[in-house]
């Protein structure tokens, strides 16, 4: 019987958590930076035009999300590279304007809807973007499968051919 000997060369995989369980860190984690979100952006409006404090804290807050995501609801083990960061920004400027279209429908229909009416489709469009959003990040953005760029089998190393030098030039 020999010692079992850990591989250095592989690393264990984590577990990804199940459907419900990356729901719930979902909900939790984008919902926990959506909070602390709100309360930024009237902070950093002081020290710029409301509008523009709204963009840097989205733009931070979706890199943020995309990060715990990625380690923390998805279960993937690692960061996300640029192309996650930019997929997964895509998916909430399509919540966004799911959102945005929701509230130009309402008032489209309603001239001045009240501001219960409001929060009611506001909530109910932003719910049904999450969801949505869940979706194409566990199923297409996290899912795990993405193929390695690195070849899967033996590596053949060929010679490299060796070319004559070029005479260096000191002269300007």
């Amino acid at each position: 019987m020999e010692p079992q000997t850990a591989d250095r060369t592989t690393s264990k995989s984590p577990s990804t958590p199940g459907p419900l369980a990356s729901f719930m860190r979902f909900v939790v984690c984008g919902g926990g930076i959506g909070v602390l979100s709100s309360f930024a952006v009237p902070l950093v409006a002081l020290t710029m035009p409301w509008t523009m404090a709204n963009a840097v804290v989205t733009v931070a807050s979706t890199l943020l999300c995309t990060e715990l995501h990625a380690l923390f609801t998805f279960g993937t083990g690692r960061r996300p590279g640029w192309r996650r960061h930019l997929q997964s920004s895509g998916s909430a400027a399509a919540a966004y304007a799911v959102t945005c279209g929701a509230m130009f429908l309402l008032h489209a229909v309603q001239s001045s809807p009240g501001l219960l009416t409001e929060q009611v489709v506001y909530l109910s469009a932003s719910a049904l973007a999450g969801i949505g959003r869940f979706l194409v990040l566990r199923l297409f953005v996290f899912t795990g499968t993405h193929k390695s760029r690195l070849p899967s089998g033996p590596v053949v190393t060929l010679p490299r051919p060796t070319l004559p030098r070029a005479a260096v030039s000191t002269a300007c």
